[in-house]
């Protein structure tokens, strides 16, 4: 499965207890349709990213960034503290593709700095003919 979307924030490295790391981020996604009256409708979907492959890819996972990731879906239910139940929608990363945004001047150095080393992650610039003003994301 693809998704593409933006980071919500930075991505965030977690060690777990066995020496292993994970990247974790969070991505929002668009969808906009018509409903029978014509009226147009926006809906954001945001997934809960988890990436095993190497954390170096941290470093170029800041907010806004658009990116598209291949891997699977899964959904997670839980009772929080609160007693409330709660549920989110996570994505197992197994690919990531840049296509610019967030910080980038940060973005540009971080990856040409790492673009040899990291043969999983592609980068690509994207070109795009609209402004910052007609993007339908929420950030």
């Amino acid at each position: 499965m693809n998704i593409i979307g933006r980071l919500t924030k930075d991505a965030e490295v977690r060690t777990l207890s066995n020496k292993k790391q994970v990247v974790n981020f969070s991505i929002a996604t668009n969808d906009n349709y018509r409903n029978k009256q014509g009226v147009r409708i926006e809906q954001t979907t945001y997934f809960d990213c988890s990436y095993w492959i190497s954390p170096k890819v941290a470093e170029i996972l800041t907010k806004g960034a658009l990116v598209e990731l291949s891997g699977r879906a899964y959904t997670s239910a839980w009772i929080g503290k609160d007693g409330e139940a709660h549920a989110g929608l996570n994505f197992h990363t197994s690919r990531i593709k840049f296509h610019g945004g967030g910080n980038k001047a940060e973005t540009t150095k971080t990856a040409s700095k790492n673009s040899s080393k990291s043969a999983k992650v592609k980068t690509e610039k994207s070109v795009s003919n609209q402004s910052d003003e007609d993007d339908d994301l929420p950030f």
